[in-house]
Order: C-alpha cells, then sequence, then structure tokens
C-alpha cells in the first residue's frame, strides 16, 4: 500500500516536471519555435480554443513565425489574441497567413524573460510540494486506520522527502539551462 502511494507521487511529480518543461518551451529565447505560441487561447466563437488547434504553426526561418488558420474567418481573432499575450511579438497579416518577426532580444526584454521562467518553476515547485503533502496526509490516515506501522510511515515520509528534493533539484536544473539560453546574446 505505501510502495503503490510512493509509486503514485513518483508518476504525479514526473508529469508535472514534463509540465513545466513544456511551458519552459513556450518561453522566447531569441529563435523561432512553434511551441512560443502553445500557451495562446483564442477567443474562437465565444469559447477559449488553443491555437495550435485553430492553424498550423510553422518556424519557416530561424526568426520567422507563420501561423496559418484552417478558417480565414479566424484571423483577426488569432492575431489578436497574439496581441494581447504576453510573448511581446507583434502579427502582421495578408488576409491569409500570419507572420510573426521575431525579434533580438534586448538586455531589458532578457531580463523580464528570466522572471517569467523563474515563476514557471516556481509553479513547479509548488505542484510537487503539493503532492508531497496529499501523500504525507495519506500515510497519516493509514498509520492512523492501523494499516501501516508508525515505522513505516516514517521510513515512506523520508523517502517522499527525497523523492520531492530529487525533482526539484530536478526543475532548479531546467531552470538553470533555460536562464542560460535566454541571457544567452
Amino acid at each position: 500500500m505505501i510502495d503503490d502511494l510512493l509509486q503514485d507521487a513518483r508518476e504525479h511529480m514526473d508529469k508535472s516536471v514534463d509540465a513545466t518543461r513544456q511551458k519552459f518551451g513556450s518561453v522566447r529565447t531569441g529563435r523561432a519555435s512553434p511551441s512560443l505560441l502553445d500557451r495562446i487561447n483564442v477567443d474562437y466563437y465565444g469559447a477559449q480554443t488553443p491555437l495550435k488547434q485553430l492553424a498550423t504553426i510553422h518556424a519557416s526561418e530561424a526568426r520567422l513565425l507563420t501561423v496559418q488558420p484552417y478558417d480565414k474567418n479566424s484571423i483577426k481573432s488569432i492575431e489578436r489574441a497574439i496581441m494581447e499575450s504576453d510573448i511581446g511579438l507583434t502579427p502582421s497579416n495578408d488576409g491569409q497567413l500570419i507572420r510573426l518577426a521575431i525579434p533580438e532580444l534586448n538586455e531589458e526584454r532578457r531580463r523580464q524573460l528570466v522572471k517569467v521562467v523563474r515563476q514557471l518553476a516556481e509553479e513547479g515547485r509548488v505542484a510537487i510540494r503539493n503532492i508531497r503533502r496529499d501523500v504525507m496526509h495519506d500515510l497519516r490516515e493509514l498509520r492512523d486506520a492501523g494499516e501501516a506501522g508508525s515505522d513505516d510511515e516514517h521510513r515512506a515520509e523520508e523517502a517522499l522527502q527525497k523523492l520531492t528534493d530529487e525533482k526539484v533539484h530536478e526543475l532548479d536544473a531546467l531552470l538553470k539551462g533555460k536562464e542560460e539560453e535566454i541571457l544567452e546574446v
């Protein structure tokens, strides 16, 4: 039973780390990447819809993203959603295709992006700590119900803390790499 709880905690923490890694991919680093637009939702006929479900996104050049909507009538909504997002890109369209030129990052914008990345990393750490808290609660319930002894609970808590520290360290390493990538001139 305790092993199942720990295995479940590991799987959830892995998913939290992967989710944070994906969010890091959506932060601009000076190169065109379709994942920059992953966090953008478009008001499409009254429903918030992810941009990647409404259009094909290509990095046609090193500093140019193209967005080709499946529905030509949605081009204005997509353009508005990109303008209102925090990615700092100005779209231009020709009625068929939206082009996003990715300018060189200046020092101030790099610092802002580092803050965004640190916030995303903190959200990942909080998610991992919440998983730990929930599993600790489950372990105490097992002990109180008499299904596990206090020694077993203590060993499981130590293993859980070790797992938590390992995942937080993994997040910190991802954060460090992303910061270096952003600050690289």
